[in-house]
């Protein structure tokens, strides 16, 4: 239990630090980006979304270069709604944001994208969250014309239209989904975006890998590009896995951190995991005693929060001195196994915050793969975070779990990962990678296990 009260500091050599510390990098930290430049009306759009089809993956995300527009003031806004106001010359486009916005996004971090209206011609101080994506399309006019952004790139496409093609599809796209009349769509295609086309967007085709012709119809290169897309994902899993595999080093030969708590067997709680565990306890049962399990787990868990003292008065008048948290408790399960917990965290933190993870292992690479994120929007000052799950084994899912947290602005030292029971090899990579936070397991087994609590528990 922390109550506050600190022993002395004592500082690490750093070399030793370093040395103790093992480096695990999540899948999404290897970000693949594709650039897609072209013409306005040339298909770059429909382009960037049928390589997304046709990749049918959940982590291929599309950052249109639109959202980097300038805000404009309020004598360029009148223009801009006169179509007097040039939104096709490189000026227009806030290039130092995007380029920390690919850096961030190219080393694992969550980025915030600003939104624009094109209705109101200004950004709507509103954001969307990018996080994890193994492959970024951006998408723009000007994809192919800062340097710093093509530094990042793994592959660069120009798409080609001739220009009567891509007139016609600007104007219809302009009136029906951003408020244009065809009037105003002529009078800036001649002022403005025809000749900065010739300007700025034609040079860019030299810097392209791959030129598009017909856009979607062009099979032969809509192949090209999906196919390097897949083999970049498969080097990738494949350094992962060995990255992995790496991890378990020295798991023989070292004892585990003092951090790692397995619960004292107690004559109740063995009582408890011989029903549990009996392949004939009725699923009634199953779900009472598990129900139980988890709340004592949670409490050890909350031992290993943050507590600071706190006196209070009794109702027979009398101060007790005793403990609070520090700050919020909050808890994130990483599905589907951590929601088999739910039921005991109401119980013992029932007005705690939840967040959620899908974190499955794919069928084929058996490498752990997140397929969905929810957290509390503040989190990072969350005084203890709770990450449960109802089994660990190898321990790929927990530490990408716990890369999420870290990757969100949760400290190592806040973190509590719980877990009915894991691999000794799973822990030993998990704290290897992460020293600084605490687990808390019912059950240590040495060899690795199917995931049966879930599907008894939710009886599929």
């Amino acid at each position: 239990m922390n109550t506050g009260i600190c022993p002395p500091a004592v500082v690490p050599n750093d070399a030793d630090t370093i040395a103790k510390r093992a480096h695990y990098s999540p899948p999404w930290a290897d970000l693949s980006i594709i650039g897609i430049a072209g013409s306005s009306g040339s298909g770059k759009s429909t382009l960037s979304h049928a390589i997304v089809s046709e990749l049918n993956l959940p982590w291929v995300v599309i950052l249109s270069m639109d959202s980097y527009y300038k805000p404009v003031d309020a004598e360029s806004s009148k223009k801009a709604f006169l179509n007097e106001y040039d939104f096709d010359a490189p000026e227009a486009i806030d290039f130092n944001a995007l380029v920390e916005t690919l850096q961030d996004l190219k080393a694992g971090k969550r980025a915030e994208i600003p939104r624009y209206s094109f209705e109101k011609h200004q950004r709507t101080g509103e954001t969307t969250s990018i996080y994890s994506p193994h492959v970024l399309i951006l998408e723009g006019i000007f994809a192919l014309y800062d340097q710093r952004i093509m530094d990042l790139m793994d592959m660069k496409i120009y798409c080609e239209a001739d220009a009567d093609t891509c007139l016609s599809r600007r104007i219809l796209r302009d009136v029906r989904d951003r408020g244009r009349t065809v009037e105003g769509c002529i009078k800036q295609w001649f002022a403005f975006v025809k000749p900065n086309y010739e300007k700025y967007v034609v040079p860019q085709r030299a810097q392209a890998d791959i030129i598009v012709p017909r856009g979607i119809e062009n099979r032969v290169a809509m192949a090209m590009v999906t196919q390097y897309i897949e083999r970049k994902l498969l080097e990738k899993s494949t350094r992962h896995r060995a990255a992995l595999r790496s991890l378990e080093a020295g798991f023989d030969s070292e004892s585990l951190s003092d951090r790692v708590i397995v619960l004292k067997e107690t004559p109740q709680l063995k009582g408890m995991n011989t029903i549990i565990q009996d392949i004939d306890t009725s699923s009634e049962d199953f779900i009472f005693y598990f129900d139980r399990f988890s709340c004592l787990l949670i409490e050890e868990a909350l031992n290993n929060a943050h507590f600071r003292e706190w006196t209070v008065e009794t109702p027979s008048g009398r101060p007790y001195h005793g403990l609070t948290p520090k700050g919020e408790v909050s808890a994130v399960l990483v599905l589907r196994g951590g929601a088999v917990f739910e039921a005991g965290l109401r119980r013992v933190i029932p007005d705690g915050r939840t967040g959620r993870l899908l974190i499955q292992s794919n069928v084929r690479t058996g490498e752990p793969e997140l397929h969905y994120l929810k957290l509390p929007k503040d989190i990072n000052t969350h005084d203890s975070v709770l990450l449960l799950d109802a089994q660990m084994s190898s321990g790929g899912s927990a530490l990408m779990a716990v890369q999420v947290l870290v990757d969100h602005g949760v400290p190592q030292d806040r973190i509590v990962f719980a877990t009915y029971s894991a691999g000794y090899v799973g822990v030993y990579r998990l704290t290897k990678v992460f020293p600084e936070i605490t687990v808390v397991i019912g059950n240590m087994i040495s060899e690795f296990e199917d995931r049966w609590v879930e599907k008894r528990y939710f009886r599929c």
